[in-house]
């Protein structure tokens, strides 16, 4: 059986997208999760002076447990540190800069065995890309970016009128046709929808208003407040007693019904060679899904999670599948 490898998420989106916003959100809710974020720069991610605890070099370490580590020239000696750290860390996040291909990013975390893509997240800012597409000079680069996305926020959604919002969402379709993808206000994102964070529980709870606390480092300083988690996301739980085979499984991903965009779960596959229940981690985001052995969940229970947009989550698909 393979090792519980630690979740990468990678965050990726041009300048101004407000990536810098969703990871400090994600910060603020991460509620005693252990999680490394890797950045280019301390000082453009701006965390708030009472959530620091001490800064050693290119790390901060935060007073929820969770560590900033500035990537410099070297993405990969960065993540060694992550991946050998004395405390185990729950997951990984790297911000892209603004210029660069996040799936380049992606595949250097891809080649440490020790990490699991989840997902490669791309904002885009709803009120300037369908202009900014235009201009031959990032053209290129946000189509890139957009390509190698699982999963598309539309950010800023509130500083575009319908008109701009429909220009926006036809050129992503256009780009990167059937990626799923998201509005959103001030990087209003659950954690747990994109993060991979363990736990089908707390990936349930988290989408509720209770489990979100609003980020401070926003991008343009205005009133409007983020959407209600509560009432954007749904989410469907369930507790399956049958075992499940690993090409079934993946073949399920492959055609993941429309409107799923997060799931997460633990599922028996049948006996091991030593008699005991064999156990598989599946793992979906966006577009990106995985099957993989792994060790018995603690409490011995199968479960499984799925997240996905009010109204839109194919529970009666999910229910006939898992039962």
């Amino acid at each position: 059986m393979k090792n519980i490898r630690l979740p990468l998420t990678v965050v990726g989106g041009f300048l101004g997208a407000g990536k810098t916003t969703l990871l400090n959100r994600w910060l603020r809710e991460a509620h005693g999760l252990r999680m490394a974020v890797l950045v280019n720069d301390f000082g453009a991610l701006n965390i708030d002076a009472d959530l620091i605890a001490a800064t050693h070099g290119d790390t901060l370490a935060l007073t929820n447990g969770c560590v900033c580590c500035q990537i410099g020239d070297d993405l990969g000696r960065a993540l060694v540190q992550v991946i050998e750290s004395a405390t185990p860390f729950d997951a990984v996040v790297i911000e892209a800069s603004g210029v660069s291909d996040p799936w380049r990013i992606a595949q250097i975390g891809m080649a440490a065995p020790e990490l699991s893509l989840e997902a490669v997240v791309v904002l885009v800012d709803a009120a300037a890309v369908a202009q900014q597409s235009r201009d031959p000079l990032l053209a290129d680069t946000l189509a890139r970016q957009l390509r190698s996305a699982d999963l598309v926020v539309l950010n800023k959604a509130d500083l575009a009128d319908a008109a701009t919002r429909a220009a926006a969402d036809a050129w992503v379709e256009a780009t990167a046709p059937g990626t799923p993808r998201l509005e959103a206000t001030q990087s209003a994102v659950p954690l747990a929808l994109l993060s991979g964070l363990p736990g089908p529980a707390a990936a349930a709870g988290a989408c509720s208003v209770a489990g979100c606390t609003h980020g401070h480092a926003h991008e343009h300083a205005h009133d409007h407040h983020p959407p209600d988690h509560g009432a954007l996301f749904q989410t469907w739980s369930a507790q399956p007693a049958a075992a499940f085979g690993i090409d079934a499984l993946r073949d399920f991903l492959r055609e993941a019904p429309p409107g799923l965009l997060r799931l997460k779960g633990w599922l028996r596959t049948g006996e091991a060679e030593d008699g005991e229940a064999a156990w598989c981690e599946l793992q979906y985001a966006g577009r990106h899904g995985s099957v993989r052995r792994t060790a018995p969940p603690r409490d011995g229970r199968a479960a499984v999670v799925a997240i996905g947009l009010r109204g839109q989550l194919p529970a009666q698909a999910l229910a006939r599948f898992f039962g």
